[in-house]
């Protein structure tokens, strides 16, 4: 089974993330994946044997649209989907905005600015299409996810590099998932 067929699989399995992805879905956003922590957590667990896999401290959900590019359009949303399961931190992004928060040229489409993330296994989404299949968004692929091994991107390998130690340090996620392999160099 390759990589893709095997996060399909594990997310199908998961009760509580296939109901998340019904209601991101019914947002009906354009473009729109839940990404990071949502999948990795997933995956890492999986592969470390842990089972059910907790969901991250907060549902990170990506979309691209440049003609709903501002930060209230995201907070109404937060909004909206708090109201549907409020036991959840609901972080909603537009990519189409991002890119001046961190210092990017603008991106063309959500995968775009997932390979402006920090880490590669990170830049990773998920969702539903109107007919229930579940879709992949891996621009940077799926090796470094299921390989355990947390790289940099090539922005977070050169100037943002304190950024991407710091975060592995402030996440612990060496003490997390102990059969995770940092990769520092290309």
């Amino acid at each position: 089974m390759n990589l893709e067929a095997q996060l399909r699989d594990l997310i199908d399995k998961d009760p509580v993330r296939m109901h998340i992805l019904c209601m991101v879905r019914d947002l009906n956003l354009p473009d729109c994946w839940v990404a990071a922590g949502f999948v990795r957590s997933l995956v890492w667990d999986h592969l470390h044997q842990r089972q059910p896999s907790p969901l991250p401290e907060d549902i990170d959900v990506v979309w691209f649209d440049t003609a709903c590019a501002s930060a209230q359009t995201d907070l109404a949303l937060e909004v909206e989907l708090a109201a549907l399961c409020s036991g959840l931190n609901w972080s909603v992004k537009n990519q189409a905005r991002m890119h001046q928060r961190n210092a990017d040229a603008p991106y063309g489409a959500a995968a775009d600015a997932m390979t402006f993330w920090p880490e590669t296994a990170t830049a990773v989404g998920v969702r539903l299409d109107r007919h229930g299949a579940i879709k992949v968004s891996a621009p940077l692929g799926l090796e470094d996810l299921f390989a355990l091994k947390v790289r940099p991107t090539a922005r977070f390998e050169s100037d943002k590099n304190a950024v991407f130690v710091e975060r592995v340090q402030s996440k612990r996620w060496l003490e997390i998932w102990p059969k995770l392999t940092l990769v520092t160099q290309g």
